[in-house]
């Protein structure tokens, strides 16, 4: 008895626990969703998105196992409950038999000349005592088989409401299951078409790249040879004007104006204005990674900028300009020089100087391209000491 006591429980308790889990799986569900809805929203692509979709599918498998863990054990209680249920119907079949036999005889029996006559026709007086004895004996019986009956009745009543009860628990964990296995066929749908975009998207990118990478270089070919043209005439002209030692061919010759400026420049570091009203860094100076392509290295020899529509490129000091230039790929840059440095602004769309042009500080030079299959607005800034690239980054004004 008291084993039966001690194991009763295991099973609401198994139970229990299983909900639990159904419920942290839905929430944990839930909250990938959040994450892919948030992503789906920025309209990008990324390998997180990927990861998130095999999360949730991970999760709905696991949610789908508990379902059926859960539909296990109703299904092992519906056993119990259909063998309890056949067990107490016997055994109403068996105590109404029995009643049945205690009304005949009791009909038989039932006046009070008969229950005399039973009890005089004893053959001594220990038989008729006896004989009283059984009759109220038997007529106490009666009334306990009629309670045991009523029990009975109601036990197997009880039975038959619970396994009705876990029969429609059944059908709604069926229910569950067969929701959860319908979303979790979409999930993987929706995995195959993220994967098969994402590859789409990384082909794009990689042709992207490759563009990029010619243009840069055709920039940087651009800038290098106008770089060595100023200083060949530089030195030129410093050899007819009589300078000697006019030798090292990276440096310019300056005059002593350019030099001016030039100090000018190096002493605003840190403090020069931003070439564009507003914006960020969106990819910075040097080699990194690539942001959305694993294991390509990029390199920017200078930095990009991401600013809003229509957002104009300004002069970040005084200089001249020293050229425009027009890169496929890369739209128009414009190159301007400050003394010894030069600063450069590519991904124009449009133009407002010319070479030869002297410009000042925050003065507009062109109007900055916006990409309009990225929705990007992104101008890219290069500083030159010579022919030697540095990082814009530190030279510009903290915000």
């Amino acid at each position: 008895m008291w084993l039966l006591l001690l194991t009763i429980p295991a099973i609401p308790q198994s139970k229990k626990e299983l909900e639990r889990k159904k419920q942290q799986l839905q929430r944990e569900i839930d909250q990938t969703n959040k994450e892919l809805n948030a992503t789906a929203k920025s309209k990008k692509l990324t390998a997180s998105q990927v990861d998130a979709l095999k999360k949730k599918i991970k999760l709905r498998q696991q949610l789908i196992g508990t379902i059926n863990s859960e539909l296990d054990g109703l299904s092992s209680q519906i056993t119990t409950t259909s063998g309890e249920i056949t067990s107490l119907e016997h055994k109403m079949e068996q105590l109404r038999n029995e009643y049945a036999n205690m009304v005949r005889f009791a009909q038989r029996n039932q006046g009070s000349y008969q229950r005399l006559m039973f009890i005089f026709a004893s053959d001594d007086f220990n038989q008729a005592f006896k004989r009283l004895k059984y009759l109220q004996q038997y007529s106490d019986s009666r009334k306990r088989q009629a309670a045991l009956i009523d029990s009975t009745q109601s036990q197997l009543s009880n039975r038959k409401s619970e396994l009705e009860a876990k029969k429609n628990e059944k059908t709604s964990l069926r229910n569950q299951e067969l929701q959860q296995k319908q979303e979790l066929e979409k999930d993987k749908k929706e995995q195959d078409k993220v994967l098969a975009n994402l590859q789409d998207r990384e082909k794009k990118l990689k042709k992207q790249l490759a563009e990029k990478q010619k243009a840069k270089q055709r920039l940087d070919r651009a800038i290098d040879n106008l770089i060595r043209k100023e200083i060949e005439a530089a030195k030129k002209k410093a050899t007819a004007s009589g300078k000697k030692n006019v030798t090292n061919a990276n440096v310019f010759s300056l005059t002593p104006e350019s030099q001016k400026l030039s100090n000018s420049f190096a002493g605003n570091k840190g403090k020069l204005p931003w070439p564009v009203e507003k914006g960020n860094i969106s990819s910075s100076f040097g080699e990194h990674p690539h942001p959305e392509l694993k294991g390509i290295v990029v390199k920017n020899n200078g930095i990009d900028i991401r600013s809003t529509p229509n957002s104009q490129a300004r002069s970040v000091f005084d200089g001249e300009v020293s050229g425009v230039i027009t890169i496929p790929g890369s739209n128009s840059a414009v190159i301007i020089r400050h003394g010894e440095y030069l600063s450069v602004y590519s991904n124009l769309e449009s133009v407002y100087v010319k070479k030869g042009d002297k410009v000042t500080t925050r003065q507009k030079i062109g109007q900055v391209y916006t990409d309009q299959a990225e929705g990007t607005t992104e101008l890219h800034l290069e500083i030159w000491k010579g022919t030697t690239k540095l990082n814009p980054a530190p030279w510009l004004a903290g915000k």
